[in-house]
């Protein structure tokens, strides 16, 4: 059933079952290495875009070796310290 499916949607792109395959197997690793790096550093935003969004692995690489080593500016506190 599930080649049925896959080979339709294959002959509909106009691409060759195999081709297909590779995209799916590339863009989950990819995701799953984001998502999992996402997790680990406390990004919860990037964590739900990343899910959410398809890119055929372009958004978690981008992630992973650009967005990943930035770092964020904290807020600074504005409260004042009692004496």
């Amino acid at each position: 059933m599930a080649e049925t499916y896959l080979t339709t949607i294959a002959t509909q792109i106009g691409i060759p079952l195999w081709l297909l395959l590779v995209v799916f197997l590339w863009e989950a690793i990819w995701k799953i290495a984001a998502l999992w790096k996402s997790a680990r550093k406390g990004h919860i935003v990037w964590f739900i875009v990343i899910a959410l969004v398809n890119t055929i692995g372009i958004l978690p690489i981008l992630y992973i070796y650009v967005f990943s080593k930035m770092k964020i500016k904290e807020k600074k506190s504005t409260k004042k310290k009692k004496k």
